[in-house]
């Protein structure tokens, strides 16, 4: 259950969390976003995992997928650690697939010289979910702050 600021089980806000979000997102807009050229390309999902399956002892096909996954971890980590409700998983998962899709229309709309791809969006809302669950079964997993305790005054 939620209390009145959305926090699950009472659970805290992170704040320094809540601050780096705004970074985060700012590293993945410059990584996402800067030029590479003109126009677009599209990325042909079959030819992509075909590449990925086949390409998998290849240091470059290798980074390129954990580069994917990883993109959106740290912001959707904060996200969850900063407001703790939005680690449930049909809202992490909503909140994703929105940001991994809104990436890949820019790249598609902003004449970027970029690679348009639906399994890059998909590869990055799975990153972005197993992070967010990760962040939110640590935060549930630690003890929460302790509760102040009621001071007793003792006479004689």
């Amino acid at each position: 259950m939620d209390d009145d600021r959305g926090r699950p089980n009472g659970q805290p806000a992170h704040a320094g969390a809540q601050l780096a979000l705004a970074p985060a997102l700012a590293v993945v807009a410059a990584l996402t976003l800067t030029p590479a050229g003109t126009g677009w390309a599209w990325g042909a999902p079959l030819a992509e995992l075909r590449w990925y399956a086949t390409g998998l002892d290849s240091e470059a096909t290798v980074l390129q997928l954990l580069g994917n996954l990883g993109l959106l971890a740290v912001p959707a980590g904060l996200l969850v650690a900063g407001w703790p409700a939005a680690g449930r998983p049909g809202r992490l998962a909503a909140l994703a697939v929105s940001a991994a899709t809104a990436i890949e229309v820019l790249q598609w709309l902003l004449p970027l010289g970029r690679v348009v791809s639906p399994l890059d969006a998909a590869l990055n809302a799975v990153g972005a979910v197993a992070a967010g669950l990760l962040v939110r079964s640590v935060l549930r997993a630690s003890p929460a702050e302790p509760a102040e305790r009621p001071v007793t005054l003792r006479r004689g």
